[in-house]
């Protein structure tokens, strides 16, 4: 009989398979309402998952915040994810735990966070990508940045290559194949291009942090995904 833990991963795990848009966002003024605005309702945002990405916050803030979002969330299907904090995202009950090639190890952090949350990892080169695509504890990939960006402050673009590869080893919706999303300088005007390499799925962040009104941006950026 499956356990209340394996419901909720394959619940999680359907729910991923369905996203295709990924904000990463620090807090900013009128939180709840940027929030509200770019997950729903329907005709009106569509991102599907949400991470917090704030690396200078205390623990008591980095957990409000991610409260915040899951109310945000709640009765939307939107997935929650913390970054690069195990321990925080299990405490903290969100969906999903993101971490770099430089966080924790994913099998060491499927040990803290158990195994119902979802673990996804950024990859910058075809061996990360290829090796995080067979480890059995990374359930979405990350690729990028495609594109030179300020919140990859030092990190090198790696251009439309490596979404390329990614294709040819995980053609998005095959049955079987594990999500992966294009990172770094995805906007309006870059996404013909990105989705020109095969991807599917993408993660903003100044598209819709900087946007004048970011529910406009996120049903157009999410109409264009699911049209492709």
């Amino acid at each position: 009989m499956p356990s209340p833990g394996d419901d909720a991963r394959a619940e999680r795990l359907r729910r991923l398979a369905d996203a295709r848009l990924y904000l990463c966002t620090p807090r900013r003024a009128e939180f709840s309402l940027f929030l509200d605005a770019v997950i729903g309702p329907p005709g009106r945002g569509g991102v599907d998952l949400v991470q917090l990405r704030e690396k200078s916050l205390e623990w008591s803030d980095e957990v409000t915040a991610l409260r915040r979002i899951q109310v945000a969330g709640a009765g939307q299907g939107t997935l929650v994810s913390a970054n690069d904090r195990a321990d925080l995202a299990a405490f903290a009950g969100v969906d999903v735990l993101h971490v770099g090639q430089d966080d924790v190890p994913p099998e060491f952090a499927r040990r803290i966070v158990g195994p119902d949350v979802l673990i996804g990892q950024s990859t910058h080169s075809p061996q990360e990508f290829v090796r995080a695509l067979d480890d059995p504890n990374v359930d979405y990939v990350c690729v990028g940045p495609v594109h030179a960006t300020p919140t990859k402050e030092g990190r090198p673009p790696v251009g439309l290559g490596l979404p390329l590869l990614a294709a040819r080893h995980a053609p998005p919706f095959e049955a079987g194949a594990k999500p992966w999303f294009v990172t770094g300088g995805v906007a309006p005007d870059t996404l013909d291009d990105i989705l020109a390499t095969g991807a599917r799925r993408v993660v903003v962040v100044r598209a819709l942090t900087d946007a004048p009104d970011p529910g406009a941006m996120a049903a157009d950026l999410a109409r264009r995904l699911r049209a492709s």
